[in-house]
């Protein structure tokens, strides 16, 4: 990209990335074409290439707007623990709520996985990406296990993994049987049991270790 960015670059930025999530929901990764997205967001070829190299490098930063928004409530849902009369399934039901957006972001996360898993050179770019995304999660959990003056007795970031890939195939199975199956359900029946199986006391850590 060239350097010197010019202060309308930011505005050029949003305007390609709205337009980008926009035709992306509707033809999927395959069937948006630079040009039409282009043509969406008002803008010409060059105005995307001054922006970004490739179609991938234009989802990537759609992935970060994302994981910024999967860690801005998390953290919230953390903050207000202490309000909650059931901590756990409070952040899981914040965390599992199924809007218009997040469907289409499944939608278009899911497919571009399956292209990154076609070429490897995409799929370690995405892996990057998941791994920061992960680290934020881990902080959380972290902060999460603290709040409920537990101890985790399993490496976090096996338990971010596996958290991960249940709310997404939750939302894949709910996707599917929407009227037998709730976003949140299995998160919310589930993952509590997990926390507990997989955390003790932290007052129990202390005397064990003392």
């Amino acid at each position: 990209m060239p350097k010197g960015p010019t202060k309308r670059r930011p505005q050029t930025t949003a305007r390609l990335l709205a337009a980008a999530q926009e035709t992306f929901a509707e033809r999927g990764f395959y069937g948006s074409s630079i040009e039409v997205i282009c043509e969406r967001a008002g803008l010409t070829r060059g105005a995307f290439y001054s922006n970004f190299r490739t179609k991938e490098e234009l989802f990537f930063a759609l992935f970060d707007l994302h994981a910024q928004r999967v860690v801005d409530r998390l953290t919230a849902a953390v903050d207000e623990l202490d309000a909650a009369e059931d901590p756990v399934r409070a952040v899981l039901r914040r965390m599992s709520a199924l809007d218009e957006a997040e469907r289409r972001w499944y939608l278009l996360s899911t497919e571009f996985t399956l292209h990154a898993i076609r070429h490897p050179a995409t799929a370690r770019t995405l892996a990057e990406h998941d791994r920061r995304l992960r680290e934020e999660i881990v902080r959380l959990l972290g902060r999460l296990f603290d709040r409920l003056g537990r101890r985790p007795t399993v490496d976090l970031g096996s338990l971010a993994r596996l958290t991960t890939a249940v709310h997404e195939g939750s939302l894949a199975q709910s996707l599917v049987e929407p009227d037998r199956l709730a976003p949140e359900e299995l998160a919310v029946t589930f993952l509590p049991l997990l926390v507990e199986a997989v955390s003790e006391s932290a007052a129990t850590g202390r005397r064990t270790g003392s």
